[in-house]
């Protein structure tokens, strides 16, 4: 698979298609709910929640006003069918409101999924990748994100040099910092 990322060009196994990242934009918002929703991670034995769970104020401030100061995001899509796969964003917190991965007002929170049938193939890293490129030009400290602890990508996180900050029986609170 070949990946494209704003001229620059990426090799990654996997994929029949090639494949572009493309920065992530207001008008982008109905696809980023899609993935919103794949981020809720349900184990394979339990049944989805209902697309309505979106609706719910924990669930939608993550894409709620989307555009907004400080937001960024990537959406990867296949070359040649422009068909979107996945994508990847930070957004920041205030001591009001907070996301499930809030660690500290400076540090955005990563939301990131792919569609199932995309997954596993390396996209999800080079997303990551070029994000957290993006918060270290905007100087940002760190990214923290919340994951649940039986989701696998738990093992991505940790090959991008994110740690555990805290775990309970359901969710890991995980923070990459940059000065480190």
């Amino acid at each position: 698979m070949l990946i494209v990322i704003q001229g620059e060009i990426c090799y990654a196994i996997g994929m029949e298609n090639e494949v572009t990242l493309r920065p992530a934009l207001p008008e982008d918002e109905g696809f980023l709910w899609k993935i919103l929703y794949e981020a809720i991670y349900i184990p394979p034995e339990e049944d989805p929640p209902p697309p309505s769970i979106l609706s719910d104020p924990e669930i939608a401030r993550y894409l709620a006003n989307w555009g907004r100061a400080h937001d960024m995001g990537w959406i990867a899509e296949e070359i040649d069918s422009g068909k979107p796969l996945g994508a990847a964003w930070l957004r920041l917190w205030d001591d009001q409101t907070q996301g499930y991965g809030f660690y500290h007002p400076d540090y955005p929170e990563l939301t990131i999924a792919l569609m199932p049938e995309s997954r596993g193939q390396g996209i999800g890293t080079h997303l990551m990748e070029r994000l957290i490129e993006d918060a270290q030009r905007e100087g940002y400290p760190g990214i923290s994100l919340s994951v649940s602890c039986r989701n696998p990508a738990v093992r991505l996180y940790e090959r991008l040099g994110f740690r555990v900050i805290r775990e309970d029986a359901c969710s890991v609170l995980m923070v990459l910092d940059f000065a480190e």
